[in-house]
């Protein structure tokens, strides 16, 4: 591959990572706003904004920070730009969606049910998006796959046994715990099985579409010089 291509599909996988991330922040703040009880990761950023002040958003790049080293050491590599990235753009889309007005808690308990369980199909799909990008997964997703690879379980049982200890965690600083938080920490992992490759295999298929339609326009240029 030369390098107009390698820039081309570098190109798809920044739009997607950054669309990704922005639907998996979409679906995380969705949760936090059905006020059913937060995602685990949420119950400990909330915990320590109510603990220590700051915002959701901002602790939420603190913790990742840290995971994503103990990421790091686990593995023995260093992050890719992209979960860097990643940390600062997930916080400050949070952070801009907890500010739209349109943001609100549904009254009925119904309409809160169907929002949470919109944002936990959202988040997976965004969490799944990004990761297909390959340009560097998260800290809670990179410490996930680490942790699965190293352990021999499956991405599903890597993501519960995260889950709990993190909801944990949260709730003795007073995060907020409902049922909803017990239900995500559920099938959230199941939910993460079906979309990551499924958005990997979308992903595949696009950039073996650029690479298919870059040789093409490669093959018209020469043809045409050939002919001059």
């Amino acid at each position: 591959m030369d390098a107009l291509l390698n820039a081309r599909q570098l190109t798809w996988r920044t739009v997607i990572f950054i669309v990704g991330l922005l639907i998996m922040s979409f679906g995380i703040v969705l949760l936090i706003k059905a006020d059913l009880g937060s995602a685990p990761w949420d119950v400990l950023n909330i915990g320590l904004f109510y603990q220590l002040g700051l915002t959701i958003g901002s602790w939420t790049i603190i913790v990742g920070f840290f995971v994503l080293f103990v990421s790091a050491v686990l593995s023995k590599t260093i992050p890719k730009a992209g979960a860097f990235l990643n940390m600062l753009l997930v916080g400050l889309f949070i952070d801009l969606f907890l500010l739209m007005p349109f943001m609100k808690t549904p009254e009925a308990l119904f309409g809160r049910g169907v929002m949470f369980l919109l944002g936990l199909v959202i988040m997976a799909y965004g969490m799944g998006l990004y990761i297909s990008a390959k340009l560097g997964a998260g800290p809670r997703d990179s410490l996930m796959l680490v942790l699965s690879q190293r352990l021999g379980m499956s991405i599903s049982t890597t993501r519960f046994i995260m889950e709990a200890i993190v909801l944990f965690s949260g709730w003795l600083m007073g995060g907020p715990v409902f049922w909803g938080t017990v239900v995500y920490a559920i099938i959230i992992g199941k939910i993460a099985g079906v979309s990551i490759p499924q958005c990997q295999s979308w992903t595949d298929m696009l950039l073996a579409k650029v690479q298919k339609s870059h040789q093409l326009n490669k093959k018209i240029v020469n043809n045409r010089s050939a002919d001059i």
